[in-house]
């Protein structure tokens, strides 16, 4: 007498599914392994998250530390005014609407599409970018600076410098923050990077 096809043989097809569709042993009765990749692919998306994350809250700090001083600044002393008088360090309070030593004053758009492109290089760069917390950091506060400064510049035409050494163009935190953070760019692009290169090129 023929055998009537069974429930789970008409769903099955003779053999079970795995909830994903994939085919499964239909002896044993279990089901097919998950796809290796993702699990890399979703240890990645936590790292990028991880990453954007470090990113935004060290420019953040950058900006609301440099819009901090120079609202202090701004307040506390009148435009040109240098505090103390003389020294090797003052603070001394201008309006700068040009690059350092407020040269091409008339090119300001010029220097808020410079901040908008360095802006936009990091924050398509990261994803892509290996390396720890610490070059988060550093590409946090060259982020920031440079929308600190962008933002002032679209603003209000021009930023406010205060910290004088007077060997050097009067400059502010998201200043130090930017120039800071790319010195250590170009070290490690320079005499890291290829080091580690290196190392793994090694057999």
């Amino acid at each position: 007498m023929e055998r009537q096809p069974r429930r789970g043989d008409l769903l099955g097809g003779g053999g079970a599914l795995t909830a994903a569709g994939t085919p499964g042993d239909a002896e044993t009765g279990t089901a097919a392994a998950p796809r290796e990749d993702a699990a890399p692919a979703g240890r990645h998306a936590v790292t990028v998250r991880r990453r954007f994350a470090v990113l935004f809250l060290t420019a953040a700090f950058v900006v609301v530390l440099d819009h901090l001083t120079k609202w202090w600044v701004s307040s506390a002393l009148a435009l040109d005014t240098q505090v103390p008088p003389s020294g090797p360090v003052t603070i001394h309070y201008i309006q700068n609407s040009g690059a350092a030593w407020g040269i091409l004053p008339q090119f300001t758009y010029f220097y808020v599409v410079v901040a908008a492109v360095v802006v936009a290089v990091i924050l398509v760069a990261v994803p892509h970018m290996g390396g720890g917390l610490f070059r988060q950091v550093v590409l946090g506060c060259v982020l920031g600076g440079a929308v600190s400064d962008g933002v002032d510049r679209l603003l209000f035409g021009h930023v406010t410098d205060f910290i004088d050494f007077h060997v050097w163009p009067v400059f502010n935190v998201a200043d130090m923050a930017i120039v800071g953070g790319m010195l250590v760019v170009v070290y490690w692009l320079t005499f890291r990077q290829p080091r580690d290169v290196s190392a793994a090129a090694e057999p």
